[in-house]
Protein backbone atom coordinates (compact mmCIF):
# COMPACT_ATOMS: atom_id res chain seq x y z
CA UNK A 1 0.00 0.00 0.00
CA UNK A 2 1.34 3.43 -1.07
CA UNK A 3 2.15 6.25 1.83
CA UNK A 4 2.69 9.78 1.83
CA UNK A 5 6.12 11.43 1.47
CA UNK A 6 5.48 12.18 5.83
CA UNK A 7 4.46 9.63 7.83
CA UNK A 8 5.48 6.87 10.03
CA UNK A 9 6.47 5.48 13.70
CA UNK A 10 7.61 2.24 15.08
CA UNK A 11 8.37 0.23 18.48
CA UNK A 12 10.03 -2.86 21.40
CA UNK A 13 10.32 -6.05 23.47
CA UNK A 14 8.43 -9.08 25.02
CA UNK A 15 8.94 -11.83 27.59
CA UNK A 16 6.07 -14.52 28.25
CA UNK A 17 5.39 -15.29 32.38
CA UNK A 18 7.17 -17.74 33.40
CA UNK A 19 9.87 -18.73 30.42
CA UNK A 20 13.49 -17.99 30.40
CA UNK A 21 14.52 -14.92 29.35
CA UNK A 22 15.74 -14.64 26.00
CA UNK A 23 18.63 -12.21 24.36
CA UNK A 24 15.53 -11.35 21.33
CA UNK A 25 13.06 -11.13 24.23
CA UNK A 26 14.85 -8.71 26.59
CA UNK A 27 13.38 -5.36 27.05
CA UNK A 28 14.51 -2.49 24.86
CA UNK A 29 16.09 -0.74 27.15
CA UNK A 30 18.04 -4.10 27.63
CA UNK A 31 19.36 -4.71 24.17
CA UNK A 32 19.81 -1.21 23.05
CA UNK A 33 21.92 1.82 23.95
CA UNK A 34 19.21 4.44 25.91
CA UNK A 35 16.94 6.23 23.17
CA UNK A 36 18.25 10.14 22.86
CA UNK A 37 16.16 11.99 25.89
CA UNK A 38 13.02 12.56 25.43
CA UNK A 39 11.91 16.36 23.73
CA UNK A 40 8.96 18.29 25.12
CA UNK A 41 6.06 18.94 22.59
CA UNK A 42 4.52 22.41 23.50
CA UNK A 43 0.35 22.21 22.91
CA UNK A 44 -1.50 25.69 23.49
CA UNK A 45 -2.55 27.01 26.68
CA UNK A 46 -1.33 27.15 29.88
CA UNK A 47 0.26 24.06 31.72
CA UNK A 48 0.70 22.24 27.97
CA UNK A 49 1.52 19.05 27.76
CA UNK A 50 4.79 18.87 27.69
CA UNK A 51 6.30 22.17 27.66
CA UNK A 52 9.41 22.52 25.34
CA UNK A 53 13.04 23.00 27.75
CA UNK A 54 11.61 22.77 30.81
CA UNK A 55 10.02 19.55 32.43
CA UNK A 56 6.36 20.29 33.58
CA UNK A 57 6.52 18.84 36.91
CA UNK A 58 9.65 22.55 37.51
CA UNK A 59 6.83 24.63 37.61
CA UNK A 60 3.93 22.54 39.39
CA UNK A 61 5.26 21.96 42.64
CA UNK A 62 2.36 23.31 44.28
CA UNK A 63 -0.30 21.58 41.98
CA UNK A 64 1.37 18.60 42.75
CA UNK A 65 0.41 18.76 46.84
CA UNK A 66 -2.67 19.77 45.67
CA UNK A 67 -3.02 17.08 43.96
CA UNK A 68 -1.20 14.48 46.40
CA UNK A 69 -3.97 16.25 48.73
CA UNK A 70 -6.83 15.51 46.96
CA UNK A 71 -5.67 11.90 46.87
CA UNK A 72 -5.01 11.42 50.15
CA UNK A 73 -1.61 11.77 50.65
CA UNK A 74 0.98 9.10 50.13
CA UNK A 75 -0.08 6.53 52.62
CA UNK A 76 -0.28 3.69 50.02
CA UNK A 77 3.25 4.60 48.54
CA UNK A 78 6.14 2.08 49.08
CA UNK A 79 8.36 4.97 51.24
CA UNK A 80 11.41 1.97 51.07
CA UNK A 81 12.06 2.61 47.49
CA UNK A 82 13.59 5.44 45.85
CA UNK A 83 11.06 6.83 42.62
CA UNK A 84 12.43 5.55 39.60
CA UNK A 85 12.80 7.03 36.47
CA UNK A 86 12.70 5.91 32.67
CA UNK A 87 9.08 4.25 33.45
CA UNK A 88 7.91 3.48 30.23
CA UNK A 89 3.66 3.66 30.14
CA UNK A 90 1.12 3.06 27.61
CA UNK A 91 -2.88 3.32 28.24
CA UNK A 92 -4.66 2.56 24.87
CA UNK A 93 -6.68 -0.26 23.49
CA UNK A 94 -3.96 -2.75 21.17
CA UNK A 95 -6.78 -3.85 19.08
CA UNK A 96 -5.43 -0.04 17.08
CA UNK A 97 -2.34 0.89 19.11
CA UNK A 98 0.79 -0.96 18.37
CA UNK A 99 3.14 0.69 21.45
CA UNK A 100 1.43 -1.79 23.52
CA UNK A 101 0.20 -4.59 21.38
CA UNK A 102 4.14 -4.71 21.04
CA UNK A 103 5.38 -5.36 24.25
CA UNK A 104 2.35 -7.38 25.12
CA UNK A 105 1.33 -9.65 22.34
CA UNK A 106 -2.09 -9.10 23.73
CA UNK A 107 -5.29 -7.87 21.97
CA UNK A 108 -7.95 -6.27 23.39
CA UNK A 109 -10.64 -3.40 21.98
CA UNK A 110 -10.65 -1.59 25.43
CA UNK A 111 -7.96 1.10 26.57
CA UNK A 112 -5.38 -1.16 29.32
CA UNK A 113 -2.24 -0.41 30.94
CA UNK A 114 1.18 -1.85 30.39
CA UNK A 115 4.16 -0.15 32.63
CA UNK A 116 7.79 -0.99 31.62
CA UNK A 117 10.06 0.13 34.45
CA UNK A 118 13.57 -1.85 34.34
CA UNK A 119 13.04 -5.40 34.30
CA UNK A 120 9.24 -4.76 35.70
CA UNK A 121 6.71 -5.50 33.02
CA UNK A 122 3.10 -5.48 34.06
CA UNK A 123 -0.06 -4.59 32.95
CA UNK A 124 -3.47 -3.88 34.55
CA UNK A 125 -6.93 -4.86 33.34
CA UNK A 126 -10.29 -5.14 33.75
CA UNK A 127 -11.84 -8.16 35.61
CA UNK A 128 -13.27 -8.56 32.18
CA UNK A 129 -9.90 -9.24 30.51
CA UNK A 130 -7.76 -10.33 33.08
CA UNK A 131 -7.26 -13.66 33.33
CA UNK A 132 -7.26 -14.10 29.67
CA UNK A 133 -4.18 -11.62 29.93
CA UNK A 134 -2.31 -13.78 32.63
CA UNK A 135 -2.70 -16.67 29.63
CA UNK A 136 -1.35 -14.99 26.62
CA UNK A 137 0.32 -11.70 27.46
CA UNK A 138 3.73 -11.11 27.70
CA UNK A 139 4.20 -9.58 30.72
CA UNK A 140 4.85 -10.94 34.42
CA UNK A 141 2.22 -9.33 36.45
CA UNK A 142 -1.16 -8.71 35.40
CA UNK A 143 -3.05 -6.30 38.01
CA UNK A 144 -6.90 -5.94 38.86
CA UNK A 145 -8.08 -2.80 38.05
CA UNK A 146 -11.16 -2.92 39.45
CA UNK A 147 -9.16 -4.04 43.03
CA UNK A 148 -6.98 -0.61 42.49
CA UNK A 149 -9.88 0.89 41.78
CA UNK A 150 -11.78 -0.30 45.37
CA UNK A 151 -8.79 0.95 46.96
CA UNK A 152 -9.30 4.18 45.83
CA UNK A 153 -12.78 4.55 46.27
CA UNK A 154 -12.64 3.21 49.62
CA UNK A 155 -10.73 6.76 50.40
CA UNK A 156 -14.20 8.56 49.13
CA UNK A 157 -12.04 9.22 46.02
CA UNK A 158 -12.99 8.82 42.39
CA UNK A 159 -11.73 6.18 40.72
CA UNK A 160 -11.27 7.81 37.24
CA UNK A 161 -7.93 6.25 34.71
CA UNK A 162 -5.70 9.15 36.12
CA UNK A 163 -6.56 8.16 39.85
CA UNK A 164 -6.03 4.06 39.21
CA UNK A 165 -2.68 4.91 37.23
CA UNK A 166 -1.72 7.50 39.82
CA UNK A 167 -2.35 4.45 42.35
CA UNK A 168 -0.12 1.95 40.50
CA UNK A 169 2.91 3.94 40.10
CA UNK A 170 2.65 5.12 43.56
CA UNK A 171 2.56 1.56 44.30
CA UNK A 172 5.78 0.91 41.93
CA UNK A 173 7.62 3.84 43.05
CA UNK A 174 7.31 5.66 39.77
CA UNK A 175 6.70 9.07 39.69
CA UNK A 176 8.02 9.73 36.32
CA UNK A 177 7.19 8.54 33.05
CA UNK A 178 7.47 8.44 29.53
CA UNK A 179 4.76 7.80 27.25
CA UNK A 180 4.08 7.87 23.51
CA UNK A 181 3.59 10.97 21.58
CA UNK A 182 -0.19 9.66 20.64
CA UNK A 183 -0.94 9.57 24.67
CA UNK A 184 -4.38 11.18 25.19
CA UNK A 185 -3.07 15.12 26.31
CA UNK A 186 -5.87 15.04 29.29
CA UNK A 187 -5.19 12.37 30.39
CA UNK A 188 -1.48 13.43 30.84
CA UNK A 189 -2.66 17.02 31.88
CA UNK A 190 -4.54 14.74 35.17
CA UNK A 191 -1.48 12.75 35.63
CA UNK A 192 0.40 15.86 36.12
CA UNK A 193 -2.19 17.13 38.72
CA UNK A 194 -1.31 14.30 40.75
CA UNK A 195 2.04 14.89 41.00
CA UNK A 196 3.12 12.39 37.97
CA UNK A 197 5.75 13.70 35.45
CA UNK A 198 4.66 13.15 31.98
CA UNK A 199 6.95 13.13 29.14
CA UNK A 200 6.35 12.32 25.85
CA UNK A 201 9.25 10.56 24.27
CA UNK A 202 10.74 10.62 21.01
CA UNK A 203 9.39 8.15 17.93
CA UNK A 204 9.82 5.47 17.98
CA UNK A 205 8.30 5.11 21.27
CA UNK A 206 9.90 1.27 20.88
CA UNK A 207 13.41 1.41 19.16
CA UNK A 208 13.41 -2.19 18.68
CA UNK A 209 10.35 -2.30 16.82
CA UNK A 210 11.95 -1.65 13.51
CA UNK A 211 14.08 -4.10 13.00
CA UNK A 212 12.14 -8.08 12.79
CA UNK A 213 13.07 -10.77 14.96
CA UNK A 214 12.35 -14.18 12.84
CA UNK A 215 9.36 -14.85 14.81
CA UNK A 216 7.75 -11.13 13.23
CA UNK A 217 9.30 -12.03 9.96
CA UNK A 218 7.56 -15.57 9.77
CA UNK A 219 4.39 -13.29 10.65
CA UNK A 220 4.48 -10.68 8.28
CA UNK A 221 5.18 -13.72 5.31
CA UNK A 222 1.99 -15.05 7.14
CA UNK A 223 -0.20 -11.97 6.36
CA UNK A 224 1.61 -11.70 2.86
CA UNK A 225 0.67 -15.44 2.19
CA UNK A 226 -2.90 -14.09 2.60
CA UNK A 227 -2.47 -11.39 0.23
CA UNK A 228 -1.00 -13.40 -2.27
CA UNK A 229 -4.43 -15.83 -1.97
CA UNK A 230 -6.86 -12.97 -2.35
CA UNK A 231 -4.64 -11.62 -5.56
CA UNK A 232 -5.17 -15.53 -6.97
CA UNK A 233 -8.51 -15.53 -6.60
CA UNK A 234 -9.19 -12.02 -7.63
CA UNK A 235 -7.15 -12.75 -10.72
CA UNK A 236 -8.92 -16.21 -10.96
CA UNK A 237 -12.65 -14.00 -10.92
CA UNK A 238 -11.13 -11.82 -13.50
CA UNK A 239 -10.35 -14.62 -16.00
CA UNK A 240 -13.17 -16.32 -15.73
CA UNK A 241 -15.32 -12.94 -17.40
CA UNK A 242 -15.86 -12.22 -21.03
CA UNK A 243 -15.50 -9.07 -22.23
CA UNK A 244 -19.18 -8.15 -23.68
CA UNK A 245 -20.50 -6.07 -27.02
CA UNK A 246 -20.36 -3.23 -24.62
CA UNK A 247 -16.96 -3.41 -23.67
CA UNK A 248 -17.44 -4.05 -20.14
CA UNK A 249 -16.31 -7.44 -18.28
CA UNK A 250 -19.29 -9.76 -17.83
CA UNK A 251 -20.14 -12.93 -15.64
CA UNK A 252 -23.02 -15.00 -14.56
CA UNK A 253 -24.94 -12.75 -16.83
CA UNK A 254 -24.06 -9.25 -15.65
CA UNK A 255 -21.34 -6.81 -15.63
CA UNK A 256 -18.46 -7.58 -13.47
CA UNK A 257 -17.78 -4.74 -10.98
CA UNK A 258 -14.87 -3.58 -8.77
CA UNK A 259 -17.14 -4.41 -6.11
CA UNK A 260 -17.38 -8.27 -7.20
CA UNK A 261 -13.17 -8.23 -7.61
CA UNK A 262 -13.29 -6.98 -3.93
CA UNK A 263 -15.48 -9.75 -2.21
CA UNK A 264 -13.47 -12.17 -4.32
CA UNK A 265 -10.03 -10.94 -2.86
CA UNK A 266 -11.30 -10.41 0.65
CA UNK A 267 -13.36 -13.61 0.65
CA UNK A 268 -10.03 -15.79 0.26
CA UNK A 269 -8.01 -13.49 2.54
CA UNK A 270 -10.85 -14.43 5.38
CA UNK A 271 -10.47 -18.26 5.09
CA UNK A 272 -6.51 -17.92 6.21
CA UNK A 273 -7.64 -16.19 9.28
CA UNK A 274 -6.51 -12.56 7.76
CA UNK A 275 -8.51 -8.98 8.18
CA UNK A 276 -9.01 -7.33 4.90
CA UNK A 277 -9.29 -3.96 5.16
CA UNK A 278 -10.49 -1.03 2.21
CA UNK A 279 -8.39 -3.49 -0.54
CA UNK A 280 -7.76 -1.55 -3.43
CA UNK A 281 -9.54 -2.47 -7.24
CA UNK A 282 -9.40 0.22 -9.30
CA UNK A 283 -10.07 0.26 -12.85
CA UNK A 284 -8.81 2.68 -15.06
CA UNK A 285 -8.65 6.42 -14.25
CA UNK A 286 -10.00 5.93 -10.64
CA UNK A 287 -6.19 4.31 -9.91
CA UNK A 288 -4.53 7.92 -10.72
CA UNK A 289 -5.87 8.26 -7.05
CA UNK A 290 -3.83 5.64 -5.80
CA UNK A 291 -5.58 5.03 -2.39
CA UNK A 292 -9.26 5.00 -4.66
CA UNK A 293 -10.90 1.53 -3.75
CA UNK A 294 -12.35 1.35 -6.99
CA UNK A 295 -16.53 1.14 -7.71
CA UNK A 296 -18.71 0.17 -10.79
CA UNK A 297 -18.12 -1.96 -13.33
CA UNK A 298 -14.87 -2.97 -15.05
CA UNK A 299 -14.02 -2.53 -18.70
CA UNK A 300 -12.01 -4.89 -20.64
CA UNK A 301 -8.29 -4.01 -21.89
CA UNK A 302 -8.16 -1.41 -19.48
CA UNK A 303 -5.63 -1.88 -15.86
CA UNK A 304 -7.24 -2.39 -12.77
CA UNK A 305 -4.72 -1.65 -9.35
CA UNK A 306 -4.83 -4.17 -6.78
CA UNK A 307 -3.90 -3.25 -3.73
CA UNK A 308 -4.07 -5.64 -1.18
CA UNK A 309 -3.13 -5.43 2.44
CA UNK A 310 -4.82 -8.03 5.05
CA UNK A 311 -3.80 -8.12 8.56
CA UNK A 312 -3.51 -11.03 10.36
CA UNK A 313 -5.68 -11.68 13.24
CA UNK A 314 -3.22 -14.18 15.40
CA UNK A 315 -0.55 -11.99 15.24
CA UNK A 316 -1.44 -8.27 14.37
CA UNK A 317 1.43 -7.91 11.45
CA UNK A 318 0.22 -7.03 7.97
CA UNK A 319 1.03 -8.21 4.68
CA UNK A 320 0.73 -6.04 1.41
CA UNK A 321 1.35 -6.27 -2.21
CA UNK A 322 0.53 -4.58 -5.70
CA UNK A 323 -0.54 -6.03 -8.89
CA UNK A 324 -1.72 -4.19 -11.78
CA UNK A 325 -3.50 -6.35 -14.56
CA UNK A 326 -5.69 -6.51 -17.59
CA UNK A 327 -8.84 -8.68 -18.62
CA UNK A 328 -7.91 -8.67 -22.38
CA UNK A 329 -5.64 -6.65 -24.47
CA UNK A 330 -3.23 -3.48 -23.29
CA UNK A 331 -2.34 -0.77 -25.19
CA UNK A 332 1.67 -0.60 -26.46
CA UNK A 333 1.25 2.74 -23.98
CA UNK A 334 0.48 0.90 -20.93
CA UNK A 335 2.65 -2.05 -21.90
CA UNK A 336 5.51 0.46 -21.86
CA UNK A 337 4.56 2.23 -18.67
CA UNK A 338 4.43 -1.95 -16.72
CA UNK A 339 7.43 -2.16 -18.48
CA UNK A 340 8.77 0.70 -17.13
CA UNK A 341 7.59 0.28 -13.02
CA UNK A 342 8.66 -3.38 -13.26
CA UNK A 343 11.93 -1.88 -14.28
CA UNK A 344 11.90 0.77 -11.45
CA UNK A 345 10.45 -2.56 -9.03
CA UNK A 346 13.75 -4.55 -10.04
CA UNK A 347 16.20 -1.53 -9.28
CA UNK A 348 14.72 -1.13 -5.51
CA UNK A 349 15.33 -4.52 -5.20
CA UNK A 350 18.93 -4.18 -6.22
CA UNK A 351 19.45 -1.16 -4.44
CA UNK A 352 18.22 -2.26 -0.76
CA UNK A 353 20.88 -3.50 1.24
CA UNK A 354 22.00 -2.48 4.95
CA UNK A 355 23.25 1.10 4.83
CA UNK A 356 21.28 2.49 2.19
CA UNK A 357 20.18 5.87 1.92
CA UNK A 358 16.11 5.86 1.42
CA UNK A 359 15.95 8.49 0.30
CA UNK A 360 18.53 7.94 -2.55
CA UNK A 361 16.97 4.86 -3.84
CA UNK A 362 13.39 7.22 -4.34
CA UNK A 363 15.70 9.67 -6.21
CA UNK A 364 16.96 7.16 -8.56
CA UNK A 365 13.85 5.44 -9.10
CA UNK A 366 12.12 8.79 -9.91
CA UNK A 367 15.06 9.84 -12.42
CA UNK A 368 14.64 6.63 -14.24
CA UNK A 369 11.00 7.06 -15.04
CA UNK A 370 12.23 11.17 -16.16
CA UNK A 371 15.02 9.49 -18.02
CA UNK A 372 11.61 7.96 -20.30
CA UNK A 373 9.79 11.25 -20.44
CA UNK A 374 7.53 10.18 -17.49
CA UNK A 375 7.40 13.42 -15.60
CA UNK A 376 5.44 13.92 -12.47
CA UNK A 377 3.40 16.98 -11.41
CA UNK A 378 -0.02 18.70 -12.00
CA UNK A 379 -1.75 18.57 -15.13
CA UNK A 380 -5.52 19.11 -15.50
CA UNK A 381 -5.46 19.47 -11.77
CA UNK A 382 -4.53 16.10 -10.80
CA UNK A 383 -1.20 14.82 -9.67
CA UNK A 384 0.08 12.92 -12.11
CA UNK A 385 2.97 10.82 -12.54
CA UNK A 386 5.27 9.19 -9.64
CA UNK A 387 3.99 11.08 -6.60
CA UNK A 388 4.03 8.49 -4.11
CA UNK A 389 7.03 7.06 -1.65
CA UNK A 390 9.07 4.34 -3.55
CA UNK A 391 8.31 2.19 -0.08
CA UNK A 392 7.80 1.91 3.40
CA UNK A 393 8.68 -0.61 6.56
CA UNK A 394 6.10 -3.15 7.58
CA UNK A 395 4.87 -4.62 10.70
CA UNK A 396 2.45 -3.88 13.09
CA UNK A 397 1.24 -1.02 11.44
CA UNK A 398 0.13 -0.91 7.42
CA UNK A 399 3.14 1.71 7.69
CA UNK A 400 5.98 2.14 9.79
CA UNK A 401 9.48 3.44 9.64
CA UNK A 402 11.96 3.31 7.90
CA UNK A 403 10.48 4.76 4.31
CA UNK A 404 11.78 4.46 1.02
CA UNK A 405 10.61 8.27 0.21
CA UNK A 406 11.93 11.77 0.30
CA UNK A 407 11.78 11.19 4.58
CA UNK A 408 15.16 10.78 5.71
CA UNK A 409 15.66 6.76 6.45
CA UNK A 410 18.71 4.39 6.45
CA UNK A 411 18.15 0.87 5.84
CA UNK A 412 19.77 -1.88 8.32
CA UNK A 413 19.44 -5.52 7.94
CA UNK A 414 16.20 -6.82 9.80
CA UNK A 415 14.05 -4.26 7.95
CA UNK A 416 11.31 -5.38 6.70
CA UNK A 417 10.16 -2.73 3.79
CA UNK A 418 7.85 -2.50 0.19
CA UNK A 419 9.07 -1.80 -2.86
CA UNK A 420 6.31 -0.18 -4.90
CA UNK A 421 7.13 2.47 -7.39
CA UNK A 422 4.07 3.14 -9.65
CA UNK A 423 2.93 5.97 -12.62
CA UNK A 424 -0.43 7.10 -13.10
CA UNK A 425 -1.96 9.50 -15.88
CA UNK A 426 -5.37 10.28 -16.77
CA UNK A 427 -6.49 8.56 -20.21
CA UNK A 428 -3.96 5.72 -19.04
CA UNK A 429 -5.05 4.68 -15.62
CA UNK A 430 -2.98 3.43 -13.09
CA UNK A 431 0.46 1.00 -13.09
CA UNK A 432 1.68 0.14 -9.89
CA UNK A 433 3.57 -2.86 -8.53
CA UNK A 434 4.45 -3.93 -5.42
CA UNK A 435 6.83 -6.30 -3.38
CA UNK A 436 7.88 -6.92 0.29
CA UNK A 437 11.63 -7.25 1.00
CA UNK A 438 13.49 -8.20 3.73
CA UNK A 439 16.97 -6.28 4.68
CA UNK A 440 19.92 -9.42 5.16
CA UNK A 441 22.54 -8.40 6.30
CA UNK A 442 24.64 -9.17 2.25
CA UNK A 443 22.01 -7.30 0.84
CA UNK A 444 17.68 -7.69 0.36
CA UNK A 445 15.31 -10.90 -0.19
CA UNK A 446 12.03 -11.00 -1.77
CA UNK A 447 9.32 -12.20 0.10
CA UNK A 448 6.50 -12.07 -2.66
CA UNK A 449 6.48 -15.01 -4.16
CA UNK A 450 3.43 -14.44 -6.52
CA UNK A 451 4.49 -13.53 -10.69
CA UNK A 452 3.78 -10.01 -12.07
CA UNK A 453 1.62 -10.50 -15.27
CA UNK A 454 -0.27 -7.83 -16.99
CA UNK A 455 -2.27 -9.75 -19.43
CA UNK A 456 -5.08 -11.95 -18.16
Amino acid sequence: MTRSWRSSRPDGGPLRRGHRRHADAAPAAARAPSPAPARHVRLSGRGAFPRPGKPMGHRLRGRRRRGRARAGGDAHAAPHRRPLSGARLVYAASETDADILYPTGFFAPDPFLFVQAGRRRLMVMSDLERDRARRQARVRRVLSWSAVAKRIEAAKRRATPAAVIREVLRDLGIRRVEVPRSFPVGLARELEGRGIVVRAAPDPFWPGRERKRPHEVRAIVEALRAAEAGLEAGLAALRSCRIGRDGYLRRDGRRFAAEDLRAAVNTAILALGGVPSHTICAPGDQAVDPHEEGHGPIRGHEPVVMDIFPRSERTGYFGDLTRTVVRGRASERLKEVYALVEEGVRLGHRRIRPGADGPSIHREIHALFVSRGYRTGMKDGRMQGFFHGTGHGLGLQIHEAPSISPRPSTLRAGHVVTVEPGLYYLGLGGVRIEDVALVTSGGSRNLTRVPKQLEL
